[in-house]
């Protein structure tokens, strides 16, 4: 008898166990269209620390504002009808797509790019931005292309494709990462590193917070911006891309980024504008191998 109920507890704990495995599979159902709409809200994770695209002004502000969280809010107008139907979640490089595989958040626009790596791992979706890996340095600094930054010290954000890139590019390079961009920023700014580097767009707005600072060394890489989603999650992601696609139809992105980016789009924007997450992974790679 005593075996059998041993039998029985085992088996008890093995079904507990299996349940527990279902969590995963869980958020994600909780993530779905459909229980989004049940839900009357959809979680967003953006940054906070990255002027113009999502920042949480540490002097007040109860809700973070830039380009992304704009593009945030129109899709939640346009997926529940209103664009208060939303709540805001701070990510970083580093746990942003944790974040949305475990349920935490729907979906994250986060100056995320689309690679295959990242498409193996999440649901992305078509591109809305076009970016380029670039260098902020001192106005008075010798660095003036990333091939100067042999020997020397550049940061960046921990997580990002920037971080690979560099690495790759510039073996001999000190690459120190932080979990947010200020301070990088704060570390350049100090003199403690002699570059910071990733995206051109988010280097931009901190160029923008200094007089002795500047960009060299052009783009020397393409980054495709995509939305991430839970893996599988084909409903919110195919809601998201019919909110892109009306978005740029209807001329709420052209506004959005004169009005965040401070300049009309690019003469070529609609040209990669909304390309599909797979074709734009793999530019990315087939340039990325390029420069091997």
């Amino acid at each position: 008898m005593k075996g059998l109920l041993s039998r029985r507890g085992w088996t008890a704990l093995l079904t507990l166990g299996f349940l527990a495995s279902l969590a995963p599979t869980a958020a994600l159902a909780d993530s779905s269209l459909a229980a989004i709409k049940q839900r009357g809200t959809i979680k967003a994770g953006v940054k906070y620390d990255v002027p113009s695209w999502g920042y949480l002004d540490p002097k007040g502000g109860s809700e973070p504002t830039g380009f992304e969280v704009d593009i945030a809010r129109e899709i939640a107008k346009r997926v529940l009808g209103d664009p208060k139907k939303i709540t805001f979640t701070q990510v970083l490089s580093s746990n942003r797509i944790p974040m949305v595989q475990n349920g935490d958040i729907d979906f994250f626009l986060a100056t995320a790019t689309i690679t295959p790596t990242r498409l193996q791992q999440i649901n992305m979706s078509d591109e809305y931005y076009k970016a380029g890996q670039s260098l902020l340095v001192k106005t008075n600094s010798s660095v003036a292309k990333y091939q100067d930054l042999a020997g020397k010290s550049v940061c960046t954000a921990k997580g990002s494709t920037p971080e690979t890139t560099i690495k790759k590019l510039v073996p001999t390079a000190n690459v120190q990462t932080f979990d947010g961009y200020p301070e990088c920023f704060q570390a350049l700014e100090q003199g403690r590193v002699d570059a910071m580097t990733t995206d051109d767009s988010i280097l931009i707005s901190y160029e923008n917070q200094a007089k002795d600072l500047k960009l060299v060394g052009g783009n020397f890489t393409f980054e495709p911006y995509g939305a991430g989603i839970a893996k599988g999650n084909d409903s919110l992601t195919k809601a998201i891309n019919d909110a892109l696609k009306a978005m740029g139809n209807d001329g709420t992105y052209a506004a959005l980024y004169q009005k965040w980016i401070h300049r009309a789009p690019p003469a070529d924007w609609k040209s990669w504008y909304g390309t599909a997450a797979d074709k734009a992974g793999q530019m990315w790679a087939d340039q990325a191998a390029e420069r091997k």
